[in-house]
């Protein structure tokens, strides 16, 4: 067992990692000089009335007919939800600012709302087939690489469950992201100091793939399945779309295209399967010659001398900038990858099409002529917000052997002063573009760079985006600490707490949206539904909003699970679940009932004992690990209601 002397050590390293990770994303890479958003909110008032008629026309515009069919249940079973709960979609008792401050000791156990129950699942170590090697927290040890890469991974993130075929409730396949893990969390100590410690920090990002079935008990548990596994940074995988086959992902020494890194949010496809999504990959990457120079496209998305402080470049030459035989191999990060959850036979797809950035998640709409439209956000201060559109009816082009995400058009936001917005085109049809980019796969390679010339409006942080019940996206934006100018709609400098915006247009193929500020999250300070840095997001198909917190959140409370009823007539936070020290909490999947629900808890106490040792029992010792938290309602109700 450790001594408190070291673990005071741990806690500081812990820190100073957290710090340069922190430090690093809050210096924005965007120097394009395009006219920022707080410019454009200044001169837009509240528009909630009018954006609510667009909504409602939205949603005669865009829904497939299956769509459509879906939506009238929702709706149906929206309405008996309301009556049977007295005119509200939202009507649990939430978890109270003096409930926390009661229940929480001090901040090292979650507190949820009385009404509800939850389950803790797969925490960092499990084993994703039954039987095999476990972590547990153990200060003094830590996996082998080979025993961490059979392993459940550290950072949970993004996720989705894919029922059963026969859309059980109680059996299907986990899909969850890895997003990061710091040194001294995952190895026990400050850097590498072997190919063998890299080894195991690359096995620990990632995703992991895991069969998970209902008890009779009711509790749930990991299964066996051919088709559990994990994807790591090391895994075999492919590229698909307009840059596959170019000479940008080729490298000197030849080496095949191997993993995905940084792992934050995701989304499902319409055609069952899950995308992961690549964000902070420049932090994995350095250079060992003192002398290299980052190229323009580098300084863009962010690269320097040594990354976040991983150090893999020291013992790995995929990751050293510096080294001519993988001048490419950056390239090959920072794209959306596709996996079949149901096979794990195929190899995970980059699709290219959707563009190279720090993406956070996708949202994906089906129109009515079955195309589909992808909302992603670039998860950067002054960064922008972005949508794809197929070029074909997904279930046409699926039927042709082809992949609706490899072709179609990718576009760009500019936010307008009188609350309407355009998508901008991202393709050489652009003369500029066509100066600028002398093949597709140069610009989508460059996408941050294309999108700077083109006059995107730069955002604060852009994460996740979901789709409202009819047809609007709501995209969060966490903060802004580098904001110095402040307005009517933004009166804090720098924007600490974050705001969610809501867009609508009339068809996926639209160039035009309306938009309005569905929330500025300091409007909460003063209620008892308080919450700040708004991150994950998940929209229900009955009118609910579910809201992930990443920042310090104000009274004494951690990050939380919010929930918001969409139709009412202004946004109400009502607290589901609160996390603990230092944690994130993100992530959303649920039941096709609507009866089970899943998030994530991010980086517990940062990896720190001392601040907590959650899911273990609290100790003083043991490693706080990243873990699923399994939500359900005492009367088996339906979640967030």
């Amino acid at each position: 067992m450790r001594s408190e002397k070291d673990l005071e050590h741990r806690s500081t390293q812990i820190q100073d990692q957290h710090a340069i990770h922190d430090q690093k994303e809050d210096v924005p890479s965007n120097r394009s000089g395009n006219r920022s958003f707080q410019d454009v909110l200044a001169a837009n008032v509240s528009r909630r009335d009018l954006m609510r008629g667009g909504i409602a026309a939205a949603a005669v515009g865009f829904l497939a007919p299956k769509a459509s069919i879906a939506m009238e249940a929702a709706d149906s079973l929206a309405g008996a939800v309301k009556r049977a709960v007295g005119g509200s979609l939202v009507n649990f008792a939430p978890v109270t600012i003096a409930q926390y401050a009661a229940q929480s000791d001090g901040g090292k156990v979650p507190v949820i709302s009385d009404d509800y129950q939850y389950q803790v699942l797969i925490p960092w170590g499990t084993p994703i087939q039954p039987g095999g090697p476990t972590y547990n927290g153990d200060p003094a040890t830590r996996p082998t690489s080979a025993e961490q890469e059979v392993q459940v991974g550290i950072g949970h993130d993004g996720m989705w469950f894919f029922a059963d075929e026969d859309s059980s409730n109680t059996g299907g396949m986990l899909a969850v992201n890895h997003e990061f893990g710091t040194n001294p969390h995952l190895l026990g100590k400050p850097a590498p100091e072997s190919l063998e410690d890299v080894r195991l920090s690359q096995a620990g990002h990632g995703v992991s793939v895991v069969r998970i079935e209902k008890g009779a008990d009711g509790l749930w548990d990991v299964a066996a399945s051919n088709n559990s596994r994990r994807i790591t940074v090391n895994t075999p995988v492919e590229f698909s779309g307009p840059v596959a086959g170019s000479e940008l992902l080729e490298n000197a020494a030849g080496n095949e295209p191997l993993g995905t890194v940084n792992n934050c949010g995701s989304g499902p496809t319409p055609w069952g399967t899950y995308l992961t999504c690549e964000e902070n990959f420049n932090g994995y990457f350095g250079w060992t010659d003192a002398n290299y120079e980052p190229n323009e496209s580098q300084a863009r998305y962010g690269f320097d001398s040594d990354g976040f402080g991983y150090g893999w470049y020291n013992f790995d030459e995929r990751f050293d900038l510096s080294n001519p035989d993988y001048a490419n191999e950056s390239n090959r990060f920072g794209w959306i990858v596709e996996i079949d959850p149901r096979d794990g036979t195929k190899k995970p797809v980059k699709r290219t099409a959707l563009g190279r950035f720090k993406h956070e998640a996708i949202a994906i709409r089906v129109g009515r002529s079955g195309r589909i439209a992808c909302y992603m956000g670039d998860d950067q201060r002054f960064d922008y917000c972005y949508k794809f559109v197929s070029a074909l009816p997904y279930e046409e082009a699926l039927a042709l052997g082809r992949s609706p995400l490899d072709e179609g058009i990718l576009f760009v936001a500019r936010f307008d002063d009188d609350g309407t917005g355009r998508w901008i085109e991202l393709s050489r049809r652009d003369l500029r573009l066509r100066r600028a980019f002398a093949t597709d796969a140069e610009l989508l390679v460059n996408t941050r760079l294309a999108a700077d010339i083109v006059g995107a409006t730069p955002m604060d942080r852009p994460e996740w985006t979901s789709i409202g019940k009819s047809g609007e996206v709501f995209w969060t934006l966490t903060n802004n600490s580098q904001r110095e100018v402040a307005d009517a709609a933004n009166p804090e400098a720098p924007n600490n707490d974050g705001h969610i915006i809501r867009t609508v247009e009339r068809g996926v193929r639209g160039r035009r949206f309306s938009w309005d500020i569905y929330l500025l999250a300091s409007s909460t300070r003063e209620t008892e539904g308080v919450f700040t840095d708004p991150d994950a997001a998940y929209a229900d198909p009955f009118g609910r909003l579910f809201i992930g917190t990443d920042g310090g959140q104000p009274d004494g409370l951690q990050d939380q699970l919010t929930v918001l009823d969409v139709t009412a007539d202004s946004p109400s936070p009502q607290r589901l679940f609160v996390g603990v020290n230092s944690d994130e909490i993100t992530g959303w999947a649920t039941t096709p009932d609507y009866k089970t629900a899943w998030t994530n808890m991010q980086h517990p106490g940062d990896g720190d004992p001392a601040a907590t040792n959650f899911p273990a029992a609290t100790d003083g010792f043991t490693v706080p690990r990243d873990c699923t938290i399994v939500i359900t309602k005492k009367d088996g109700g339906i979640i967030g209601s």
